[in-house]
């Protein structure tokens, strides 16, 4: 089984393609820092390719070299993402609004269609998506109108993919993640502002909790799918926000 992990240097795409190779997984590793990457492949068989998800002749790249290698793709856990400063939506430029964008939603749509073409084609064919969306999918913080907007986005993306692939095959989930103790989160330690206007330390989850969580949808035979999953930190506050 071949699985590509896109955002694999750090965090939750570094824990879920150890994750997929301790299963047995045959594990591409994308992102943009190749030091990263490698520190992720440290010891494994996992293949290391750079690439920047948000640009067409990238990610062509990528697939290209996933197709000539395996000839085939079984697994694509789309989850490079970014956020942008958290800021005013009046205060923020179009710059800092696009490099969201490119990467947390042109990337994740230029990988599935990537993926999906292979997965059309291979034999025997079909595979599975699962799309890294967020509890800002859900519900949002204040100050990020781009990661929210985009993880919104992704939802929408997912259900067709998941819909558009049907008779390929193809199968397409979300998960929602809600403070994983990764970089990303490591603010909530010190407080981080709520929706009332205070500032209050969340609590976070152990990042091993969501590479269990992937590995079981992944796991499931392609007539079953989950198609949005939420994993939290269990006392953080999202139900009840706002």
């Amino acid at each position: 089984m071949i699985a590509l992990v896109t955002g694999a240097g750090s965090g939750i795409g570094r824990v879920v393609a150890l994750a997929l190779d301790q299963a047995g997984y045959q594990v591409v590793l994308a992102g943009r820092r190749i030091d990263a990457l490698n520190e992720t492949a440290a010891g494994t068989g996992m293949l290391a390719v750079p690439t920047d998800v948000g640009r067409p002749q990238a990610v062509e790249a990528l697939f290209g070299e996933i197709e000539n290698r395996f000839g085939r793709l079984d697994l694509l856990f789309n989850n490079a993402g970014m956020s942008a400063p958290s800021v005013p939506l009046d205060e923020l430029s179009y710059e800092q609004w696009m490099d969201v964008v490119n990467v947390n939603l042109t990337g994740v749509f230029l990988c599935a269609q990537a993926a999906m073409k292979l997965m059309k084609k291979q034999q025997p064919r079909g595979g599975r998506i699962i799309n890294n969306g967020s509890i800002s999918a859900q519900t949002p913080r204040p100050n990020s109108a781009p990661y929210t907007a985009t993880k919104h986005a992704v939802t929408g993306l997912t259900k067709s993919i998941a819909l558009d692939g049907r008779p390929f095959d193809i199968a397409c989930g979300q998960i929602d993640i809600g403070n994983a103790a990764s970089e990303m989160t490591a603010r909530m330690t010190l407080g981080v502002p709520q929706a009332n206007g205070s500032v209050m330390v969340e609590p976070r989850m152990d990042l091993a909790h969501v590479a269990s969580a992937v590995l079981y949808m992944a796991g499931l035979p392609l007539e079953a799918n989950v198609l949005t999953m939420t994993v939290m930190a269990t006392t953080m506050p999202l139900v009840g926000r706002g």
